[in-house]
This record gives C-alpha cells, structure tokens and sequence, in this order.
C-alpha cells in the first residue's frame, strides 16, 4: 500500500492536479450520490462529484454522516469558486487495506509517465480528466482506485487538510493582484480522443518573468479558492510558431499587468530544463 493519498512525482515535468479536502459529503438526494458537495468544519460548500469506483466503497464501507479525507481533482469553474472530482478517500484506521483491490499500478492515469511521447512533450505524466457529467460511465474506471489509497498510513497527513498540488504551465500572473492561472494538459482517452488542457485560477505572486514556464506549486485551500504557499520554477515551455501567421505579434501587456500568451499547440514541457528557481512566499 502507498502511504499517502497523493503519488510521487515519476517524471521531471508532470503535469497534475490533485489534493485532500476534510468534510463530509452530502448529496443532492438520497437517490443520487454522484453529485453534491462536500461540506468542511468551517462551513465551506464545495462543489462535489462522485467518480468512479469510490461511489461502491461509500456505499459498503463509509459513514456519509461523519467527515472522512477525500481525494479530489480540483477545476476552477468560470464563475468562480471551486469544483472538485472526487476520486478517493483516506481512511487507514477504518479501512482495511486487506479489503482493497490491487494498488493503482504505474500505467494508471494518476501516474503514467511519457504522455505526448511523439507529440513534443518530454517524458510528462497527467491526471485523467473524467467528465463530471457522466460519473459512472465506463470511462471512469480508470482513475484512481479509492481503496489503494485507503491504508498503509495514518489519518493526518504531514502537509495537513486542504493541501493540493498543482504543476503546469503558467499562462498567467498578474502579480499586483495575486492572481495566477496554471495550465494543465491531460492525456488523450482510451477511444483516442485528445481532452482540452483545464486551467485552474489561483492565487498568489509570481513574477512575470516566470511566465510560459512549467512550475510546481504547493497550495492550501482557503475557502473556495487555492492559495499559493510554495513554487518550484523548472523549465520554459516550448511554443510552436504563431497561429495567427507571421503578421501576428505576441499578446503582450504593458509592464505591471498579466500576460497571456498563445497556447502551446504540442506537448507543453521544453526538452532541456532550465535551472530551477525556488520561490517561497511569506505567509
């Protein structure tokens, strides 16, 4: 068994987004409990849908009434606030890990490693992005498995409740406001489908100098939004050409505001990592 909810990172540039939020889930009706929300000690409603596998553990083996540590995909949804899809829970005082099926194995989407192999990405890996509109479809067997994560361990993790961890590409940061956006690219579906990148608001400062890099961020819910405590600066990420033609100047701001480039069309991590900057904010 693992002894932590979150995985190592197996690859130098890895996209994910993944963390743990305490409170208990309630849904929207005793007949459906794929979507509700969760609710923390503090009062804070999250926007919660149910994927996967972990629907049958709550069923069997959780208390709905009590709050448990869950396992969530964070999204940013565009009218603010977050949206969480959750994908397991830790647990190991009260699960046994006898009872769980064979650990997520490195082929799974939580850890795959060499995504974009051949499309210009340079060995990353990504989180499966499961469509919250259909939580138990066929494709939804794939994510994390909820009982591999549920024992060898204790209750309390070492980075605490509400910790997340985020790496991808910065695409904006506005620096007076604290505002960021990170970039995350997922690999292509099973039926050979290429899902959009998702982009997650949050919040924090990061020079513009660090823009169109691939980072690492270590970040603490707060209310419905995802506060910066921590970034690791890896690498520049490479753009292929202009979209637009060569008449096409780039989507650059005056200095003291954001910047918002074109997207990268393949891949998203350079090949040759620059030196690593590590910022840590005051707190």
């Amino acid at each position: 068994m693992r002894p932590h909810p979150i995985p190592p990172v197996t690859e130098p540039l890895q996209y994910r987004a993944i963390g743990v939020v305490r409170g208990t889930y309630v849904p929207i009706g005793p007949e459906q409990l794929t979507r509700g929300l969760i609710r923390t000690e503090s009062g804070d409603e999250l926007e919660a849908v149910v994927l996967g596998r972990l629907l049958t553990l709550m069923r069997r083996h959780l208390d709905l009434s009590l709050p448990h540590l869950w396992v969530v995909y964070p999204r940013s949804r565009e009218q603010g606030g977050l949206h969480l899809q959750m994908v397991g829970v830790w647990e190991p005082s009260t699960l046994s890990p006898t009872a769980s099926v064979p650990e997520v194995s490195p082929g799974e989407p939580e850890s795959i490693a060499g995504a974009g192999a051949g499309n210009g990405a340079a060995g990353t890996s990504i989180h499966e992005d499961l469509d919250p509109d259909a939580p138990d479809s066929d494709s939804a067997a794939a994510e994390l498995d909820p009982l591999a994560v549920a024992g060898g361990g204790t209750d309390v993790l070492p980075e605490g409740d509400d910790y997340f961890s985020v790496r991808g590409e910065l695409i904006f940061t506005k620096p007076e406001t604290g505002d960021l956006v990170v970039k995350v690219r997922q690999l292509p579906r099973p039926d050979g489908q290429r899902p959009t990148p998702f982009k997650l608001q949050i919040r924090g400062e990061v020079p513009l100098e660090h823009l169109r890099h691939f980072i690492a961020l270590d970040l603490r819910r707060q209310g419905q939004l995802l506060q910066m405590e921590a970034i690791e600066v890896l690498a520049p990420v490479n753009q292929r050409g202009n979209r637009g033609g060569k008449g096409r100047r780039d989507d650059r701001r005056p200095a003291g505001g954001g910047r918002r480039g074109s997207e990268a069309s393949n891949g998203g991590a350079a090949r040759t990592p620059a030196t690593r900057a590590v910022v840590r904010p005051g707190r």
